[in-house]
Parts: C-alpha cells; sequence; structure tokens
C-alpha cells in the first residue's frame, strides 16, 4: 500500500466542554465504516470522481462532523467529508 504523509490540524472547541456529547457518534460512524470495508488506501468514488480513503472525520463541531460524515477522501479536486450513502468502492 502507498504510504500518504497527513498533516495534524490542531484546533479548539469554541465553548470549553461543548460537542463532548457527541464523540460516541462519531466513533460508532467511523466504526460503522471499518465494518463496511471503507478502510484507508481504499480506491473509492464518489458519484464519478475517484478517490482514496485517506482517514476518518473525527471532527465533533462545524457544519460536517464525523458523525455524519465519518470519511475523509482524497480526490483530485480535494479532500472531501463523505457520508457511507455517497461512496462506493471503485
Amino acid at each position: 500500500m502507498d504510504r500518504i504523509s497527513l498533516d495534524l490540524v490542531e484546533g479548539d472547541l469554541r465553548t470549553p466542554g461543548a460537542g463532548h456529547a457527541r464523540h460516541g457518534g462519531i466513533q460508532q460512524a467511523v466504526n460503522k465504516a471499518i465494518r463496511a470495508g471503507f478502510h484507508v488506501g481504499l480506491r473509492v468514488r464518489i458519484g464519478r470522481v475517484a478517490g482514496r480513503i485517506v482517514g476518518y472525520n473525527i471532527g465533533a463541531y462545524g457544519r460536517y462532523g464525523g458523525a455524519r460524515y465519518p470519511l475523509l477522501v482524497d480526490t483530485r479536486f480535494g479532500l472531501a467529508k463523505c457520508s457511507l450513502r455517497e461512496v462506493a468502492a471503485a
């Protein structure tokens, strides 16, 4: 498998303590993705756009949180946060 270097982007919550209750939903979503066979390195398609899973979205706040969009997919257009319904194995 090809090695991919990733950058760690540090951040924080705007309100201390906010969002911690949602971490369980993120963990469940990521585990569901892994059990469904969506592992890092897998080639996938988002519609007709080819990509590769490069990681899992563990973001607990913001528009595209990990509970709804657990997959991080690298495409020729850039990085996309995707739900399991949006991707298919290539």
